[in-house]
């Protein structure tokens, strides 16, 4: 059984370069019951080992092709060497927070064998707070977030006691010279079908570039058409690096992030990023090297379906202004909402004319010649760069989980750093907490750790800066706050009461007083000779 990597799957194994792996990773503390038997480290070992067959890429390696003629292919591994993929690691004493970051920094260096799975896990314990880490390696042409989800529910469970898993099922016995023959013997196949699959898309990138250049009513309704940041300025970020990483962890509230998204009428992603940037408007102008205009951020977006089982990378990737030219907090949050509310509008015009799942002949010969004109030409230290840095944020399980019996604490990812592209931060959300990660190029943020420490500063005056804007009421209500509403009000003067005026006792009926009948004059009598009516006395 063979299957084709996909274009985005294979771009990660031609985008690799010696400076460059392109793995991801997770770090968690792990909280191992008192007095427990046994050494943690073989209990998962034997949990890992159990579950192999419930995720493919813990069991399945790749087969290239002769010259990058075509994408790689994903075959079965028979004989996964647990011993191998599954590492035991000690901290020295102290056993400090700190250095698990620069252990995890030093182990994200190291390049995947191509020829096994591509993965390894690391049990690191010497902890002086009693806990022990995990730290977890797989190659991003095997997975991306949204299948991350999919890794964990196979590993780890919901309760302490191990759920029942059914067993693996039987493999047919293959050697890798059977695999590279059946992989050839389908390639022209899959050529065929993918002339096919060209041709169809076609229709469907000409309907998005009339959306994107010939704008319907909805689309006009919104104003100016939406493009991504056209310059962006150069950072300190923005160097070919080296392959040596420096990591650092730290963990925010979900509830606060939360609270601030429901004040303003912004997504949990628009505050993340204003976080972000607070922290490194900070970091860059401590050192005199914050850039006038606003950074920008590429910020990925999962665009797997319901029905999609996500087991590849589906992803694209928005530009987003973060603002971090505006001092005031708050204004930074709404320039930030407002620009990822456009970019995710201008991606919903352009999402069907996304670059489908297509290759030809030598694609990936061609990517790893453009890939090594760019690195060898020192390309990212001279062009201007499209971007500043990678953040991303991925949601994670709302439950605590729990591995081997022991319960998963944190869940902190590790992710990729690139020419041009120093910095990566990645967040992912677990129980009530969102727990960030960073990675950089040692050589270019040697101080990674002081731009980390920030993170909490950053998210202490958001808050402020909104408590100070948004009106009480707006705070306390559980509908969302409109653009309009969240600008400072003006105390209105107080209003003078007037007092009502008395009330008239009603009396009963028996003793109201009746109105005078009206008085009549008293009629006179005439007679003819007195025509005035006058009455002569008799005589």
């Amino acid at each position: 059984m063979f299957t084709q990597l996909t274009e985005q799957d294979a771009g990660f194994l031609y985008l690799e370069t010696a400076e460059t792996p392109l793995h991801v990773g997770s770090v968690s503390l792990v909280e191992v019951a008192p007095g427990r038997e046994g050494d943690f480290y073989e209990d998962y070992k034997r949990h890992v080992a159990s579950r192999l067959h419930l995720h493919p890429l813990l069991h399945r390696k790749l087969v290239p092709l002769p010259f990058d003629l075509d994408h790689p292919f994903w075959v079965e591994d028979k004989h996964v060497d647990v011993d191998y993929h599954v590492r035991h690691q000690t901290l020295p004493r102290p056993g400090s927070p700190r250095q698990l970051e620069d252990l995890v920094g030093r182990l994200h260096s190291n390049f995947l064998d191509r020829s096994r799975p591509l993965w390894e896990f690391y049990v690191i314990d010497g902890l002086e707070s009693g806990q022990v880490a995990v730290y977890t390696k797989i190659h991003h042409a095997a997975m991306d977030g949204a299948s991350s989800q999919a890794l964990i529910t196979a590993l780890y469970d919901p309760t302490p006691e191990p759920r029942e898993v059914p067993a693996p099922p039987r493999v047919r016995d293959s050697d890798d010279k059977s695999d590279l023959e059946e992989v050839l013997r389908g390639i022209g196949r899959h050529l065929a079908r993918q002339e096919i699959r060209a041709l169809q898309y076609v229709p469907e990138a000409l309907k998005a570039l009339a959306r994107l250049l010939l704008p319907d009513a909805d689309t006009l309704k919104f104003g100016k058409p939406v493009l991504p940041p056209l310059v962006t300025p150069r950072t300190l970020f923005n160097v070919g690096i080296t392959s040596q990483r420096i990591y650092a962890a730290r963990r925010l509230e979900l509830g606060r992030v939360k609270r601030i998204a429901r004040q303003v009428d912004a997504k949990i992603n628009d505050v993340v990023l204003t976080i972000v940037a607070g922290a490194l408007r900070r970091y860059l102008k401590d050192r005199d090297a914050l850039p006038k205009r606003s950074m920008t951020a590429m910020v990925p977006v999962s665009l797997h379906t319901p029905n999609e089982p996500p087991l590849s990378n589906h992803n694209a990737a928005l530009l987003c202004s973060i603002g971090t030219d505006v001092a005031d907090p708050y204004r930074r949050l709404l320039v930030i909402r407002d620009a990822m509310t456009d970019q995710k509008r201008m991606l919903g015009n352009v999402k069907n004319a996304l670059l489908p799942d297509l290759s030809f002949l030598g694609s990936g010969a061609l990517m790893r010649g453009a890939v090594e004109l760019y690195r060898r030409g020192k390309l990212a230290d001279r062009l201007p760069p499209m971007f500043n840095l990678v953040v991303s944020n991925v949601p994670g399980p709302p439950v605590p989980l729990y591995i081997a019996g022991a319960r998963i604490l944190s869940l902190h990812p590790c992710s990729i750093p690139f020419h041009g592209t120093a910095l990566n931060v990645t967040i992912e959300s677990y129980c009530d907490s969102l727990d960030f990660g960073l990675i950089a190029c040692r050589r270019t943020v040697p101080d990674l750790h002081e731009l980390a420490d920030l993170l909490p500063d950053a998210l202490t005056e958001l808050e402020r800066a909104v408590a100070r804007k948004v009106p009480v009421a707006a705070k306390t209500s559980r509908r969302p706050v409109p653009i309009a509403s969240a600008t400072r009000l003006k105390p209105s003067p107080p209003v003078a009461r007037v007092k009502p005026p008395p009330k008239v006792p009603r009396l009963k009926p028996s003793a109201r007083i009746k109105s005078p009948a009206p008085t009549r004059p008293r009629r006179t009598r005439r007679t003819a000779s007195s025509p005035s009516g006058e009455a002569k006395n008799p005589s």
